[in-house]
């Protein structure tokens, strides 16, 4: 399977809409204030602020459980794109297609409004929200941005951050970081293909872990001369430990080089070496996969915080999801604090239960029970045949460590035979009813 044109047409339209938002947003904050084209609020509104996984299901579920509310999405992209199951698209086991969904579908399909802009700021005295399309009354406003990438772990050069983003990205932001990276694979000829790992809590756990299992297999399939070198800053695999690391040893040998501990002390990109604190890797081509942090409109509007998991996440109630100190404005998604996977399932379970939140405030109910998010999460782990593994998860708040973690996870990391081919099936079995449960009613 070759990149299409309109593949190409696809990701880097939507990469356009991502980098251009700062620049349009500042040419619009110099401009009068002027009212969103949307009519005026009569009932309850409820405004979402973001298109992903999280904002989709707050949108939706929110819908669901106050039907006579008002409900806007706010997203700056035309299209969805999926990063779940964008590994398989970057060795051409789905098509693009598979991967993009349509707002305006969702919007119809669960009666509420998409409205395509960018958020600017927020006047939460008077609740409105400003973005590039105009002002937005809210009654209930949810910040649902999802993460951005933080070399600033790497480097405080500018130019070196703009070379690695631009020529080595690391394309766990749907758009055209997807296609460079595919390309990437595709046109690789030979030698050492560096890949890394983040620390603090990045999005999807598993996803590099199966991503260098994607590619070294797409590379042992084409009889490259050709080896993943994934460089983990943590001391292991991060999930999935056992399942990641036999398919590692027994079907990689010769094709994926792991090497945990290494945190990246320097990359030269004239001379493609990098340096950690014990090694010295040449590479031929790599992706570099940063740290992450909470989306900037967080910080802007000043709900975030620096956690100890990574920079300006929402600064929220653990069990309302409420922005601290600012009444009726809620953060989901990626952008939370609390140490749940950053992952599709996860994030859509949030979505539901901060819709629930809402709905129960506009009806004066007494507070409801909090519900844990839900990690369901199956990981390729090689394409020639399909074999996956699996893990199912709640979570629960360890006193002591005053954190959350996996309560009673079920997992499958057997990828050999039947279980591994099953777990295949459930991993686009998954991905239909996630989708179906985003997009349709």
């Amino acid at each position: 399977m070759s990149i299409s044109r309109r593949d190409a047409l696809k990701l880097t339209g939507a990469a356009t809409i991502l980098a251009g938002t700062t620049l349009v947003a500042k040419e619009e904050q110099k401009k009068e204030s002027f009212k969103a084209p949307i009519p005026p609020k009569t009932n309850p509104r409820i405004v979402v602020v973001g298109g992903g996984w999280s904002g989709l299901s707050v949108a939706k579920y929110s819908k669901k459980e106050s039907s006579n509310a008002d409900v806007i999405l706010v997203e700056q992209r035309t299209q969805f794109i999926s990063c779940p199951m964008s590994n398989l698209w970057l060795v051409d086991k789905v098509d693009l297609e598979y991967l993009t969904h349509d707002y305006l579908e969702a919007a119809r399909e669960n009666n509420y409004t998409f409205f395509n802009a960018a958020a600017i700021d927020v006047d939460k005295k008077n609740k409105i929200l400003h973005t590039t399309n105009g002002d937005i009354e809210y009654d209930y406003l949810v910040l649902a941005p999802g993460i951005e990438y933080d070399y600033s772990c790497w480097t405080d050069d500018v130019v070196l951050e703009r070379r690695l983003r631009q020529e080595y990205p690391a394309a766990f932001m749907p758009g055209s970081e997807h296609l460079t990276l595919k390309t990437k694979i595709k046109n690789f000829k030979g030698g050492n293909f560096i890949m890394t790992v983040p620390g603090g809590n990045y999005r999807c756990l598993p996803a590099p872990y199966e991503r260098a299992c994607m590619v070294a297999d797409y590379f042992k399939h084409k009889k490259l001369d050709a080896k993943v070198i994934l460089l983990d800053e943590n001391n292991n695999v991060t999930i999935k430990e056992q399942g990641f690391l036999t398919a590692m040893r027994e079907l990689y040998k010769d094709y994926l080089s792991y090497h945990p501990n290494s945190k990246i002390e320097e990359i030269d990109l004239d001379n493609k070496k990098v340096t950690t604190e014990f090694e010295e890797f040449e590479f031929e081509d790599a992706s570099f996969y940063p740290y992450v942090r909470g989306g900037k409109i967080l910080e802007v509007v000043g709900v975030a915080k620096d956690t100890v998991y990574n920079k300006l996440e929402g600064n929220i109630d653990y069990i309302s999801y409420e922005a601290k100190g600012e009444k009726d404005i809620f953060i989901s998604g990626d952008a939370s604090p609390m140490g749940f996977s950053k992952s599709g399932n996860t994030s859509n379970t949030e979505g539901q239960y901060v819709a629930k939140i809402i709905a129960n405030r506009i009806k004066k109910n007494l507070p409801i029970k909090w519900i844990s998010p839900v990690t369901i999460c199956f990981s390729a782990v090689s394409i020639y045949p399909e074999h996956a593994i699996f893990i199912h998860s709640e979570y629960a708040y360890d006193k002591k460590k005053n954190s959350f973690g996996f309560a009673t996870p079920i997992t499958s990391e057997n990828w050999r035979g039947k279980d591994g081919l099953e777990n295949a099936k459930g991993l686009y079995s998954w991905a239909n009813s996630m989708f179906i449960d985003m997009f349709k009613k």
